[in-house]
């Protein structure tokens, strides 16, 4: 499990005990900030953990939802649009417009920690949106790979994000054109 340094230091009392829990391997520094009570955790843990108003999107929740093969070199994290400049070089930083980046982000339970990520309905629209950011090979094998659990999803919970979101006319036209 994951935890920040004010969580360390609030459970062994002063920084010289929580030295003395690192170095007896009680404790784990992961980076700056960041504490596990095992020696490794998953990368995508740590990121969802590190920048916890983000939400995973894109490459990095297509390959957690096994809709891909393909492990994304970067993971992408959507944030508001004033929101503080994201500097870590494992992370590729999307920009969504305000009231947005949280509509369809949910949390889930992976290796015992929690992941912030969209549900696999907003990440269709979300596929569609950047349709044309994206290769085609990989575009096309992703929306194969939604067209097989379409009668899993939520079709009313589609449509509402896809109102809220911008170009909902095109997202509307692109759903029925190529999922349906």
């Amino acid at each position: 499990m994951l935890f920040t340094y004010s969580q360390c230091k609030e459970k062994y009392g002063s920084q010289y005990q929580l030295n003395k829990a690192i170095k007896n391997a009680e404790i784990y520094q992961l980076e700056k900030g960041v504490y596990s009570d095992r020696k490794r955790e998953s990368e995508i843990c740590v990121i969802s953990f590190k920048y916890p108003c983000a939400v995973l999107t894109l490459n990095s929740a297509f390959y957690y939802y096994g809709l891909t093969d393909t492990i994304p070199e970067k993971y992408i994290l959507a944030t508001e649009r004033g929101a503080a400049k994201i500097t870590d070089g494992r992370v590729i930083q999307k920009f969504e417009n305000s009231g947005t980046v949280q509509l369809g982000a949910v949390d889930v339970e992976y290796q015992d920690n929690i992941l912030h990520i969209y549900d696999r309905e907003r990440l269709l629209l979300e596929l569609l949106r950047n349709k044309t950011k994206l290769p085609f090979d990989y575009y096309k094998e992703v929306l194969s790979n939604f067209r097989k659990i379409i009668e899993e999803l939520n079709m009313q919970d589609i449509q509402d994000y896809a109102y809220e979101l911008p170009k909902s006319a095109m997202i509307m036209e692109l759903l029925q054109l190529e999922v349906l």
